[in-house]
């Protein structure tokens, strides 16, 4: 079976499951690091306000060549624009050159509150994040609907949301989220969340699949082993593994030759599959990304979920 090239959002739209992520590409890297890949035929490339790169990303998707049309673009809300979603969404706008999103997240449902040490990472004089721990994230959210109806954007969605956060946005929402934008891998599987968001028409997309530096996704041996027996790399078999879930992928890179392997995927066995879902119970569980906001962003430990 050839795996998907395409998911259906709960819009109706297609979205590409492979797509750039531009997390922690350097300045000066990511606008030949986007125009290459578009080049190279990826539609989905994933922004970020707080990435402090959009405006490289926007110059990569112009020297591209490529319509604006067949480019499928993302970007997130950051926490200090949470009371003023469409000031956020215009600051994204410009800086891409768009008039539009295809996509549009809620970066995490925390709200960070601007002070003098900081525009978008403020701390509190003892250091810890400035984080406004009354904000309703139904209000975000309301905001996040408004700017849809409004047409610059096609699509709106949540990232790094679990499901108690989900349980409690489903109280007042009436546009359901098309997306929910979390960090998957074999180690950290979330399947209750994945279960969850299914259930509700919410598609999971994967951020850090390979890992990041230090992390032992690529050297695990089990990985390899999988990697040998199809006669790929461990990184295609962690691209891969998202597709065959049905779960949109956004592997990072600025090496040509990477941005090229990371978008090939290979239909994994139903025998592989259940392997590397089953690999963070066997105590391999770990989280790669932790935020410093001091705040309960709900998750299960590990492998229970």
């Amino acid at each position: 079976m050839t795996p998907h090239t395409h998911f259906k959002l709960n819009t109706g739209a297609q979205i590409p499951a492979v797509g750039l992520g531009t997390w922690r590409s350097e300045p000066g890297q990511v606008r030949q690091a986007v125009s290459f890949a578009l080049k190279s035929g990826y539609r989905h490339i994933d922004a970020a306000l707080i990435y402090g790169n959009e405006h490289e990303v926007g110059q990569g998707i112009k020297d591209s060549g490529v319509s604006r049309e067949d480019i499928f673009i993302t970007s997130k809300l950051w926490n200090t624009h949470q009371p003023n979603v469409a000031e956020g969404l215009q600051l994204t706008l410009d800086a891409l050159g768009t008039g539009y999103l295809d996509l549009y997240l809620i970066h995490w449902p925390v709200r960070l509150v601007p002070n003098e040490s900081s525009p978008l990472l403020p701390v509190n004089p003892d250091g810890s994040r400035a984080v406004d721990r009354s904000w309703d994230q139904s209000e975000t959210w309301r905001q996040m609907e408004e700017v849809y109806k409004s047409g610059k954007v096609r699509a709106i969605g949540v990232a790094n949301w679990s499901i108690p956060y989900l349980e409690d946005l489903k109280k007042k929402w009436t546009v359901v989220p098309a997306v929910n934008q979390v960090e998957l891998h074999p180690f950290l599987p979330q399947h209750a969340l994945k279960e969850w968001c299914d259930k509700h028409g919410i598609l999971l997309e994967a951020y850090s699949p390979l890992g990041s530096q230090g992390a032992p996704l690529m050297s695990d041996s089990t990985i390899q082993e999988i990697a040998t027996k199809n006669n790929v790399s461990p990184a295609t078999i962690l691209i891969s593994y998202h597709v065959n879930r049905g779960t949109v992928v956004l592997p990072k890179s600025v090496s040509e030759s990477r941005i090229v392997s990371n978008s090939q995927v290979i239909d994994l066995s139903r025998e592989d599959m259940d392997v590397l879902d089953g690999l963070a119970a066997t105590g391999k569980a770990k989280r790669i990304n932790t935020p410093l906001f001091g705040w309960d962003l709900g998750f299960e430990d590990w492998y229970k979920q």
